[in-house]
């Protein structure tokens, strides 16, 4: 997909870099019968603690319900068109079933208005099918891969990402996963076939501090620069780092402690890490 510049006519504008959303995608106006608003809550919690910092603020979404468990075995579905999602970095199909119904699905490279998808053993190996780990011949592409069989997919749904099948032994997978890391997952495993689309989602470029205020993001403030009452790192006279190591205002390391579990029961599926 194209990479769309502007003139400079203000100094922030003469880098801006967005996507050409004309070239590919076909509908602007999202499915009304799978959508509902998304409040906005300010990165508080239900006791109205802030959980995140430097949250806030940004436009209003609405919020579009992707199927992520594809659950209709057999039942083939067309694609109806390609829309933008503001609440993730790819792009969303709309797809049709036989029966009528509508739903959302995560929109891979390929993947075109019209085509027909489906999910179960019989699909044939090509973007946009979903079938189980066992189903899948070893060295293919994939996206969208649960983790729980029938708990919907939960890795591998960012722009442009994408796993490879490395091997199957048993009732056992190997995958190699975007970050390096080749863990093992069940071979009953729901994945959809190709990568995720929206490859030039890592170019975008925005060019003002304004457009990441429309994201929900507040500025950062770095530690060394706050007080000694706020944080750790702050104060002293002029420019200084304290002579510590860099932390967080609570006190935990910032920069290289592993905070993994050392015998979280899931260890037992990795079988190399993603930092050698």
């Amino acid at each position: 997909m194209p990479i769309k510049s502007f003139k400079p006519t203000t100094k922030s504008r003469r880098y801006i870099e967005t996507i050409d959303y004309s070239a590919e995608l076909t509908k602007k106006a999202p499915e009304k019968s799978l959508t509902f608003g998304k409040p906005s809550t300010g990165a508080r919690n239900n006791v109205g603690r802030m959980t995140t910092r430097f949250r806030g603020g940004g436009n209003k979404r609405a919020y579009r319900m992707i199927d992520f468990r594809r659950a209709k075995v057999g039942m083939p579905a067309k694609v109806q068109a390609l829309e933008y999602d503001p609440n993730r970095s790819a792009f969303i199909a709309l797809i049709s079933y036989e029966d009528g119904e509508k739903a959302y699905i995560i929109a891979p490279v390929g993947l075109k208005v019209g085509q027909i998808i489906s999910t179960g053993s019989k699909a044939e190996i090509k973007p946009g099918n979903a079938l189980q780990l066992k189903d899948i011949p070893v060295g293919t592409s994939i996206h969208n891969l649960e983790v729980v069989p029938g708990r919907g997919a939960k890795l591998i749904r960012a722009a442009g990402q994408y796993a490879t099948l490395r091997s199957k032994d048993g009732d056992y997978c190997q995958v190699k996963l975007p970050s390096g890391e080749v863990r093992l997952f069940h071979a009953n495993c729901l994945a959809t076939i190709g990568q995720v689309g929206n490859l030039d989602h890592m170019n975008i470029s925005l060019g003002k501090a304004g457009k990441k205020r429309y994201l929900g993001f507040r500025p950062h403030v770095r530690g060394v620069v706050q007080n000694p009452v706020d944080h750790p790192m702050g104060g002293g006279e002029g420019r200084s780092s304290g002579g510590g190591h860099p932390v967080s205002p609570w006190g935990q390391l910032a920069k290289g402690k592993r905070t993994r579990h050392p015998k979280k029961t899931s260890n037992k599926f990795i079988v190399e890490r993603r930092k050698k």
